[in-house]
């Protein structure tokens, strides 16, 4: 039986990433760096799950020849462009700039009003996601999800399935019990490897993924019942027995 709806945040809630695009910009210059990361750029990066992890990635691809010797000064100086670029997008969010893509509110309210449990699953930070979704659903958002999983709780990335993992077991489902909703391939392969029949809405960004293995692919949420996930669900259960 279905009991629980798991989403990932970035790409799936919201088409967040161009936004994202422009906060990073937008620190690079005000730290004085001459990177500019354009969209076919961005979307190479975006194969790297986390923001200061994509920043390290860039940073090796430009300086290969720097040897780091401890990490220790190249990680805080990571970590201080890193929140440039949060301060960035939460200003960003506040103006507006992003919205929830269609259908996912109307699935939250008839979801919550049919009695299936809600939880966020991502390995954005908890600041990005409370920008957002404050900015989307009002102050009292965090009522709507019973367990909260990021990147402050669980720091391996996808398509690591920890964050998955630490969700079900913080509901006290079995994988079973609950579908994933995903726009990536990495995210689609860490719901899968915490054996959670997975919906994916891909976005501009995410596209060109390989989606093998989701049960199934939308253009958006838009429309999407609590009915029609039941059945999917029991479709995807009795194919698995």
């Amino acid at each position: 039986m279905l009991s629980a709806l798991i989403f990932d945040v970035d790409g799936t809630l919201a088409d967040t990433e161009l936004v994202h695009l422009e906060a990073f910009n937008a620190a690079f210059a005000q730290e004085g760096l001459d990177w500019v990361w354009d969209v076919p750029l961005y979307t190479q990066l975006l194969e790297v799950s986390g923001g200061r992890e994509r920043i390290h990635h860039y940073w090796r691809s430009v300086n290969a020849e720097v040897q780091d010797i401890d990490g220790t000064a190249l990680h805080a100086w990571i970590a201080h462009l890193h929140e440039l670029k949060t301060a960035h997008y939460e200003e960003r969010v506040r103006s507006g700039a992003v919205r929830l893509r269609p259908g996912v509110l109307e699935l939250i309210e008839a979801a919550r009003g049919a009695g299936l449990r809600l939880a966020i699953a991502t390995t954005t930070s908890p600041v990005n996601i409370a920008a957002l979704l404050r900015a989307a659903m009002g102050p009292d958002w965090q009522l709507a999800f019973e367990v909260i999983e990021d990147a402050s709780t669980a720091p391996l990335k996808k398509p690591h399935p920890q964050v998955y993992l630490q969700t079900l077991q913080r509901l006290g489902l079995p994988a079973a019990q609950a579908l994933a909703f995903e726009d990536s391939s990495n995210g689609l392969r860490a719901a899968r490897a915490a054996g959670l029949p997975t919906v994916v809405t891909p976005n501009a960004f995410t596209a060109h993924h390989d989606f093998t293995g989701a049960l199934r692919i939308l253009p958006s949420l838009q429309g999407v019942t609590p009915d029609d996930l039941r059945a999917w669900h029991a479709s995807a259960c009795a194919h698995a027995q």
